[in-house]
This record gives C-alpha cells, structure tokens and sequence, in this order.
C-alpha cells in the first residue's frame, strides 16, 4: 500500500489545464450556480494533463459526436489502466511491464461501441486531436505519448487532423510563456525540465496558444473582456469531485454562442491544492479572451481512494464489485458529470 500510494502520487502529480496570463479575471468568492449559457452547441472541445490528459481522451471517445476536438498533455494512451491500478502505475506511466497493446485496447473501444458504451467511429474519425509530451518527462515517460498520438492517428479519418508535438528538455508539466506584467514567484512555477512546484513549467512556450489554435484553425482574434467565475460543483456530486469548480467567461459570450473548452487538471492540481496558479497563468483564459470562447475548470478533489486529487481513469470512482468499472464509458460517473456541466452551459436561459 505505501508503496501503491507513492507512485500514484508520482504518477500523476502534473498538471491541470487551468488558467490566464494575459487576463486579470478576478474568481469570485461565494459560488453561484453554473449559469446557462447559450454556449454552442457544436466545436466544444476537451483537454487535459496527466490524469487530466487521460480523462480528456476517455470523454473525446465515450461523446465524439459532442465534441470538435481533443487535447493531451504528458499522458498515454486511451483506456490505458483498463481498470486497475497496477497497469496504471506499471504500465502507463513506466512500462516495467512492457508497453500497452494498441491492438488490446481497440478491441476494448469496439466492444463497448458494440453496446453502445461509447460513440460510433465514424464520430471519433472527425475529431482533431493535439498531443504532446515532453522528452525529460520521467513521470510518465515520452514512449507513452508517442503510443496515444499513434493511437489517435489510426482512429482518425486523416493524418491532417493530429499535430503531435515532442518538447525537447522540457519534464512533465504544462508549460507556459511568462507574460512581462506577471506577478508569478520562482516558487510558483516548476522548472522547464524538472517540473516542480506547480508544474506549470516556466519554458517560454505558449501550449495553450499553439493548441487551441491547431483546434481551431479558423477562429478569428475578435478580443472581449472576461471573467472567472466560481459555481457551486456539489450540484453535479459524484465520486471524487470538489464542491466548487470554475468557469472563465468572456463577456461577448455572456449572449451565447460561444463554444466551450472543458480543461482538466492533473493530480495536485486543483484550486484546492495550489491555489489559483494554473487559471492565471495556463494561457487557456487569455486566447479564450481573444477568440471568445468559454472555459470550464471542473475539479476533482482528494480523498482515501485518491489521495492526490486524480482525474478516475483506472476506475477508483465506480462502484467496487463491478469486475468492468467503466470509468472510460459513457456510464462512468465522473464522464457524466462533466457532460452534465457541459449540457447546462450549453442549456438555454430560463
């Protein structure tokens, strides 16, 4: 068990896909309820680090026909714990135990597209997807990037439709690229290539930007002010998430029509955790604040099952005498909850 609890701290202590550099949004202080929002209802997209990473690739397969594209950061291959723990530690962040079977897990995604446990391939085909790892990550090693990016090249109806990217002397983490009226202290960020801190890594490279954008190919820059919202989470209660998650609204988007970007962190990742590092300093809220998009920060939290506040994607938040806990399915209670907050910004004013 203390072994187990090490790496998993290891594992997946990255980082989230929170935050702004550019925006100076101030998060309110008592939650309200998620607002709806009109948001649109096509070119929603998910993205994530680490655990986040591999959570953004289980909703991109469980709902494609939701969603426009899909964002990886430092994490491999889709469904690659299959539900245990010890393929989690020993296998998709090491590979002591040898390297995950593509081939393994596409007949997982066919058989649960055979009973309709997530969406259709010729959804998924559709999508565009951006990869990236860094080539210094020693938390889960680079080998299992390149294995997601190949995974997602066999799924995808194009080879124009990935950009994978390999950040030489860069660890594991979210980099960023400082703007000069940052306040962020040295303590705050990680180093380029040893992580650390936040894991929002300080490599004067814009992963937000260069992502977003390769998702959005054809977004024009039209600016609007914005600002982070904190909203009462415990409405969407299901295992391992926090009462409290947040959402970056830029004020054009307040009349609807903006497509929305749910942004998943890592393990010790969260507000809880680290305070409000990641949604200042990501880069997501300051090109959502340029092209008008709305982001969505839902949180996870830690307890007993998940002392590091993880994203579920080897299954800790199901129910524990299922043999199959499809956490990776439309049925997993954490995919639920965060299309449930994808509904409702989507959802008309009453």
């Amino acid at each position: 068990m203390m072994a187990s609890a090490v790496f998993t701290s290891r594992l997946l202590g990255v980082l989230v896909l929170l935050g702004s550099s550019a925006v100076h949004a101030e998060v309110s202080e008592a939650p309200s309820e998620l607002p709806a929002l009109s948001a649109a209802s096509e070119q929603a997209s998910v993205v994530g680090v680490s655990s986040g990473g591999y959570m953004a690739s289980q909703v991109a397969v469980a709902w494609p026909e939701r969603f426009s594209g899909v964002g990886v950061l430092a994490a491999g291959p889709w469904s690659c714990a299959q539900g245990a723990l010890s393929l989690a530690l020993n296998q998709c962040m090491n590979t002591r135990r040898g390297l995950p079977s593509l081939d393994e897990l596409h007949q997982r995604r066919e058989r649960y597209e055979s009973l309709d446990q997530v969406g259709e391939q010729k959804a998924l085909s559709q999508l565009r997807a951006f990869v990236w790892h860094g080539e210094e990550d020693d938390v889960v090693v680079p080998e299992l990037g390149s294995l997601l990016a190949e995974q997602w090249q066999r799924w995808l109806s194009s080879p124009e439709q990935l950009r994978y990217v390999r950040s030489e002397n860069t660890g594991h983490g979210w980099p960023i690229r400082l703007p000069k009226h940052a306040n962020a202290t040295p303590q705050s960020l990680g180093g380029c290539r040893q992580g650390g801190g936040s894991h929002v890594l300080a490599c004067d490279e814009d992963v937000s930007g260069d992502m977003l954008t390769w998702l959005y190919p054809e977004r024009d820059v039209n600016p609007s002010e914005g600002e982070l919202i904190a909203f009462d989470q415990s409405e969407y209660a299901v295992k391992g998430l926090a009462d409290v998650g947040y959402v970056y609204i830029p004020k054009a988007c307040e009349a609807g029509g903006c497509p929305v970007t749910i942004a998943l962190h890592g393990c010790q990742m969260s507000v809880e955790a680290i305070g409000d590092t990641f949604v200042r300093y990501s880069g997501l809220n300051h090109w959502a604040a340029e092209h008008r998009q709305v982001v969505l920060y839902p949180q996870a939290k830690s307890s007993m099952a998940n002392p590091q506040g993880c994203w579920d994607w080897w299954g800790f938040a199901e129910s524990t005498w299922q043999i199959n806990p499809l956490h990776d399915t439309r049925e997993g209670t954490q995919i639920s909850a965060l299309m449930n907050m994808l509904d409702q910004l989507q959802s008309t004013p009453e």
